[in-house]
């Protein structure tokens, strides 16, 4: 009789290279499948037997393009919660945290995710910070040097998502990324390299990829994914892009093998709630992707494209790990195994607390300039002014720039009657104490004041608000917490979610984070903020790569040109 460590019986094994399921037994040994018994005629001496009896089994779920801070979360808590979701495999690309601690930051996730129960690899950070220290301060910098340390890193796998794509393809830039792509092409031909292009076509799409950047996660038309596909670059597909038009792209053309799914970012809440890639996937079957092929498109092709040869597949001498799903539209596991040993089993409720420690420092980042109620008034000449504002649009985190006329009064910008939010990014590393200062209309609160620290990328401290004692109560306590989100109206905080690891981080588990994020996100909808994810929106409302005009510590951001503009319309 054969030994074995593990023996699954009575199950319907999918097959990767035929996309078809198979009534199977299957054997483990040392982590790894070892036969997969279609004809169930071989007995195996098993130290643990499981009677599948019927479940779908599929490979484990490898999401290749995410943030693991866009959770929120530490990586031991986040990749627990991972393995309920039947994902055993993540990539994670942490430019939040270089942004406020470098390399350092970096380093502290990759020690922070040994404590996981599922693989968590990381990618080199490549747009740290997303533009230049001329347009953004943030605590730390990742230049090509920086980049040659962490290729050497064990859990290193690929360059991260490169941002400043424009500036990129422009001749003779000087990019620290565009010099680690020349060392690259010297000393790791073929390495991979993550893209971030969103309308980027026709020439300028080659002078991209020409540069070795094959991958590509933003949201598209279809004509810019046809062309993304047709010139060879591999198409990682997140759930707003799951459109009819693109899916049905994909499988008419039989293109599953150019495509996989990703989750790019996820808060707390939607993952408490929903799930993570697993539901990507179940979502892209109800909208008639083939469900052999959507479980090809998370486990398989995600593979490959990391150049993990060892997984994504339920085939001899590949890592035994899998999931039991009782039926395949509801993609929930009722069993998860990795290199097989069970790390989930959904009657188990026990919910192990992280024990991983950052260095003292990350618990102490915020470090503001004095802030008084005169920081929030503008001076201004005249009886009226014209300014620029950022206007909130409801259906995406981009923006767009109006003019609005405002009273001056003594001296000052009579903005309170204005219908405008007041915004400040606050520099919080207490490097240059610089505060850039702009105003908000459309889609935002129409009473009430948001602040935060998880501010894209920098991460500097955005403060929104309709009167400044709500304004000043709201950095008072970010400063307290070390970090934060909170919504404050007439001196009362309505909701609040402290983030003290390096201010965009909370130790706790997806539970509690959850429900702290819904919470405000149901004040912020209250107070009139109008999109399907507000925090989000608000977050990105600094970052300067997402256009047309957006806000950081050096003043209002005009995107496109890459270049600061004045408050003050001339």
């Amino acid at each position: 009789m054969e030994k074995a460590d593990l023996w699954i019986r009575n199950a319907k094994v999918y097959n990767s290279y035929r996309k078809e399921f198979f009534e199977a037994d299957v054997s483990v040994k040392d982590g790894k499948f070892f036969y997969i018994d279609r004809e169930k005629s071989t007995e195996f001496d098993a130290v643990k037997e499981i009677d599948a009896d019927g479940k779908y089994m599929i490979p484990g779920m490898i999401d290749i393009h995410m943030h693991i801070e866009s959770s929120m979360m530490t990586p031991g808590p986040f990749g627990r919660y991972m393995a309920s979701c039947g994902v055993t495999t993540i990539v994670s690309e942490p430019h939040e945290m270089a942004n406020v601690r470098g390399i350092r930051g970096v380093h502290e996730m990759i020690c922070a995710a040994e404590e996981a129960p599922i693989d968590i690899y990381y990618g080199i950070p490549s747009s740290v910070p997303s533009t230049s220290s001329r347009l953004e301060t943030t605590g730390g910098v990742i230049d090509c040097e920086a980049m040659k340390c962490l290729l050497k890193e064990k859990d290193v796998v690929c360059v991260g998502e490169i941002m400043n794509y424009r500036k990129i393809i422009e001749e003779g830039n000087q990019l620290e990324i565009t010099k680690f792509l020349e060392y690259l092409r010297e000393e790791k031909p073929g390495y991979v390299v993550e893209g971030h292009c969103p309308s980027l076509t026709g020439l300028e799409l080659a002078k991209f990829l020409y540069l070795g950047i094959d991958g590509d996660h933003t949201e598209h038309t279809l004509e810019e994914v046809r062309q993304r596909i047709e010139n060879g670059m591999f198409f990682e597909i997140q759930e707003k892009m799951l459109k009819p038009e693109i899916l049905d792209y994909i499988v008419s053309n039989n293109l599953y093998e150019h495509v996989s799914f990703v989750t790019d970012d996820t808060m707390a809440d939607a993952l408490y709630e929903k799930g993570h890639l697993n539901k990507v996937a179940e979502q892209a079957v109800r909208l008639g992707f083939p469900v052999e092929q959507a479980i090809y498109c998370a486990t398989f092709t995600p593979a490959r494209r990391m150049q993990f040869y060892d997984r994504g597949s339920i085939a001899p001498g590949k890592l035994a790990d899998f999931q039991l799903l009782e039926n395949l539209e509801v993609m929930e596991p009722s069993l998860v195994y990795k290199c097989g040993v069970e790390i989930y089993h959904r009657n188990s409720a026990e919910e192990p607390k992280s024990s991983y420690e950052f260095p003292e420092d990350f618990y102490h980042s915020v470090c503001l300039p004095e802030i008084t109620k005169n920081n929030f008034q503008i001076p201004a000449n005249g009886k009226k002014a014209l300014v620029r504002a950022i206007c909130v649009q409801e259906s995406c985190t981009q923006t767009k720039e109006v003019q609005i006329e405002m009273p001056v009064k003594d001296g000052y910008l009579h903005w309170q009657e204005s219908g405008c939010m007041l915004a400040m990014v606050i520099e919080r590393y207490g490097k240059n104490g610089n505060i850039g200062y702009g105003f908000l209309t459309g889609d935002c609160c129409r009473a009430g004041t948001v602040a935060t620290t998880y501010c894209h990328d920098h991460h500097n401290l955005l403060v929104a608000g309709h009167k400044p004692e709500d304004m000043l109560l709201a950095v008072q306590r970010l400063e307290k917490l070390q970090g934060g989100f909170l919504v404050v109206n007439e001196g009362e905080i309505l909701a609040e979610l402290a983030l003290p690891v390096c201010g965009i981080l909370n130790e706790g588990s997806v539970e509690n984070i959850g429900r702290a994020v819904k919470k405000i996100r149901g004040k912020m909808n209250s107070l009139g903020y109008k999109h399907l994810n507000p925090i989000m929106s608000f977050g990105t409302l600094g970052l300067p790569v997402s256009p047309a005009l957006k806000l950081t510590d050096r003043g209002l951001i005009d995107v496109k040109a890459g270049e600061i503009v004045p408050l003050f319309v001339k």
